[in-house]
């Protein structure tokens, strides 16, 4: 990373069941930064369509992309650290976040559509039904090379997954 600026922020994006949460979460304790779920971000109306089984417009993840780019925003501010779980399919989801910033990058978790349903099919409690996948992938824009992604495969275990990101941001945990 010698010609980079180092990020403040990394948003670990991909399609739910993804392993967004988990990773983000294991990746900001071991770099010693702070996690957000980005879940946590959106408006209770956004909630409560998707619970319903109703994929999200545009119109309505605006806001919710909006809050999690202040929230970005506020943290590099303050010169503190975040690893943020997003979905950010879309390329303009991701211009939203990252507004040209060159102090917060992307990590797309990049698995198979039949992986990620089996995973969605034994997980409980989230609010993200099973059935919107296929919508999901639908809508999925990788990331290009301009936005200088971290692309990692999330056929391996957890920590495995941590290792590759850590590597190739060449990030040494605090």
């Amino acid at each position: 990373m010698a010609d980079e600026i180092a990020p403040c922020a990394l948003v670990l994006m991909g399609v739910s069941g993804s392993g967004k949460s988990t990773i983000a979460d294991r990746l900001a304790a071991r770099l010693g930064w702070r996690y957000e779920d980005g879940d946590k971000f959106h408006p209770p109306a956004n909630v409560a369509k998707m619970s319903a089984g109703h994929p999200l417009t545009d119109d309505d993840r605006r806001p919710w992309l909006q809050a999690i780019a202040d929230e970005i925003d506020r943290t590099c501010k303050v010169n503190e650290r975040a690893v943020i779980a997003c979905s950010a399919l879309k390329h303009a989801y991701r211009d939203v976040l990252v507004h040209g910033r060159d102090d917060v990058r992307i990590v797309f978790l990049n698995g198979t559509q039949d992986l990620i349903a089996a995973r969605l099919a034994a997980r409980k409690g989230h609010f993200m039904p099973p059935g919107l996948l296929a919508s999901q992938f639908r809508t999925l824009e990788p990331p290009q090379p301009d936005e200088r992604p971290i692309t990692v495969s999330i056929d391996a275990p957890v920590e495995t997954i941590v290792d590759d990101i850590i590597r190739q941001l060449n990030l040494a945990p605090q």
